[in-house]
């Protein structure tokens, strides 16, 4: 495992994988980002290129890209390895099963049980009758995975378990239904078509089961069923079709959002390879952000219906939030996307190019049927209007529709100016609050002296040539923070030995004595030392030194001063003389080095 895991940071550049996730730039020799791990106005997070490994000052985040995918993907390491090997192009040697984490057992597990819809879909004639009579062709069938899962109560379960899969895996991956008051489990799926819902990176993690449509009017289970949420699965992080959409969406700069899975894969197969499906859900927060990864521009058809208007809405919302640009498809005479590209493709590509910005569409849709001469539909469409007014990211466009708002509704402008910046002022009031409060926990966790101290030892790491003065001149007591401490002492015996100062060496030297707290300081020193001094010579660089010590000599003495006041009180309650006479004496050295000092 770590020698597959070295493999792997070897052939990867941590940038460009953290490009992937979030807009970065250089910063000297080094690139910097807002960290996607906290809330912050100003970039704190740092990546070192040549180092190959990040840090975050804010929030105290940082290591390599192994760390950043786990804390972004919310990933054990195994996991994190399972999905940049291919990356990478190493292949992964086989894991003793015992060993593995309980989430890559559910991935096989479903990754099984897609081969078996698979073969059984290719021995159902009514099931491959369907798939064709809706337009699918054999070749978009067999890359979408697509299945059957034969009318049996244990067919499933009996291939799984002949694969060495337990009953318990089975069912956590939501295969399987447990009977109630024994402990039996079938098949959770029976006689339906299969969709294979696969995550970001292509792994099966839950299927959308559509009726064999030959019992459409006498199952009761519902046309649709999907897996429960479980491990693998959470419906408000996945988006139908994304891992096949996501290098066109790139490529374009725009995603497409349908409702159905069959509209999803239609839209493929007719060349519309940036399409995705919601699943029939609103868009969630999770998703949107997933969704920026690849663009800023999205496209949403939903249908006409009002249950899907409201899906739009609030999907919209939620974009608004994110500043995403949204843009409405109306589709054609209440068709779906699906119908259009069966009938006419040429009518959904039509449908598309004249897609409405979303706020053209809203106040279209809000104002239809309203006669707005009547006082009560003005108020109602100009509080609906400044509920989205008030979500938009861009200034310019918010005072363009304030004026729109107040020519179509024959309102005074500055009237609606009033009304929106009494909302914006309550909202600010909160934002400020919280940004304030998470402020406050982020900084109170250093004092000024600990930051000091991680200082001067990333300058000790930046400028080695430093070192043997640092030694001479600044007692472990000296520095502040008990990791920091730690860390001098061991740089001192490592240099001592070594006589020299190499990152992925003392990198090692700490992984060697189990202290991956160390190792994590290593990292983030080097990158404090390159964000802060990588322009400094040898001359700034040891006047920076000089002026570190020196504070942090001052701050010691005056700490020491107030414990030795406490140290003497104490002393003569007891009546302790000798310990008493030590003391003062102590105190009298202490405070002429302060007069010195001052």
């Amino acid at each position: 495992m770590i020698n597959q895991s070295e493999d792997v940071k070897a052939k990867l550049d941590i940038v460009d994988l953290i490009r992937e996730y979030i807009p970065v730039r250089a910063a000297g020799v080094n690139f910097q980002a807002l960290c996607p791990f906290h809330r912050e106005k100003t970039p704190s997070f740092v990546i070192s290129p040549d180092k190959q490994i990040w840090h975050c000052f804010g929030c105290g985040k940082g290591g390599d890209i192994f760390s950043f995918v786990m804390e972004m993907e919310k990933l054990s390491f195994g996991e994190a390895l399972r999905l940049l090997a291919p990356k990478a192009g190493v292949t992964l040697e086989y894991q003793d099963q015992e060993k593995t984490s309980e989430r890559n057992r559910l991935l096989d597990v479903m990754e099984a049980a897609s081969r078996f819809y698979q073969g059984a879909l290719e021995k159902s004639a009514g099931a491959q009758q369907y798939l064709l009579r809706r337009g699918l062709s054999p070749e978009i069938i067999k890359g979408w995975q697509l299945g059957y899962s034969p009318d049996s109560w244990d067919d499933l379960l009996l291939y799984l378990k002949n694969k060495k899969y337990s009953d318990q895996e089975i069912f956590a991956s939501g295969l399987s239904i447990k009977k109630e008051g024994i402990s039996r489990y079938y098949n959770r799926f029976r006689d339906r078509i299969m969709f294979p819902i696969n995550d970001i990176n292509g792994n099966v993690v839950a299927f959308t089961a559509r009726l064999n449509p030959a019992k459409e009017k006498i199952d009761k289970m519902g046309k649709y069923i999907n897996s429960p949420q479980t491990n693998l699965y959470d419906k408000s992080r996945i988006l139908f079709g994304l891992d096949k959409a996501k290098n066109a969406i790139k490529e374009q700069d725009a995603i497409i959002i349908v409702e159905g899975q069959m509209d999803a894969i239609s839209s493929h197969q007719h060349g519309f390879k940036n399409t995705v499906a919601s699943s029939g859900t609103a868009l969630s927060e999770e998703q949107l952000k997933l969704i920026k990864r690849y663009t800023n521009n999205i496209y949403l058809a939903f249908d006409s219906d009002q249950a899907g208007q409201l899906a739009a809405d609030r999907g919209i919302n939620e974009a608004l939030k994110l500043e995403i640009n949204v843009k409405v498809i109306t589709i054609p005479n209440g068709k779906d996307p699906d119908d259009c590209l069966r009938t006419n493709p040429e009518e959904w590509r039509e449908a598309i190019n004249k897609a409405l910005p979303f706020m053209e569409y809203y106040f279209e849709k809000i104002i239809v049927d309203l006669d707005l001469k009547k006082v009560e539909n003005k108020r109602e469409v100009a509080r609906k209007m400044l509920t989205i007014i008030s979500r938009l990211g861009n200034k310019i466009e918010a005072d363009h529709w304030l004026k729109v708002v107040a020519e179509r509704l024959d309102v005074q402008e500055n009237v609606l100016r009033e009304t929106l910046e009494k909302s914006l002022m309550k909202e600010r009031e909160v934002v400020k609050r919280n940004y304030s409060e998470e402020k406050t926990v982020l900084t109170a966790k250093q004092s000024r002296e600990e930051k000091m101290s991680e200082l001067l030892l990333a300058l000790a790491l930046k400028f080695p040539e430093f070192l043997p003065y640092i030694i001479d001149n600044a007692e472990t007591k000296l520095i502040v923070g008990e990791i920091n401490r730690e860390f001098y002492n061991n740089l001192i015996i490592y240099y001592n030995e070594v006589k020299a100062i190499a990152y992925d060496s003392l990198r090692d030297f700490f992984l060697s004595e189990q202290r991956e707290d160390q190792a994590f300081l290593l990292g983030k020193l080097e990158l404090l030392g390159e964000r802060d001094f990588y322009q400094f010579d040898q001359g700034q660089a040891k006047s920076e030194i000089i002026t570190t010590l020196l504070a942090l000599q001052k701050y010691y003495l005056k700490t020491r001063s107030k414990e030795l006041e406490k140290l003497i009180a104490s002393a003569e309650k007891a009546g302790n003389n000798q310990e008493l006479q030590e003391l003062l004496k102590e105190l009298k050295f202490i405070n002429d080095q302060l007069h010195d000092f001052n």
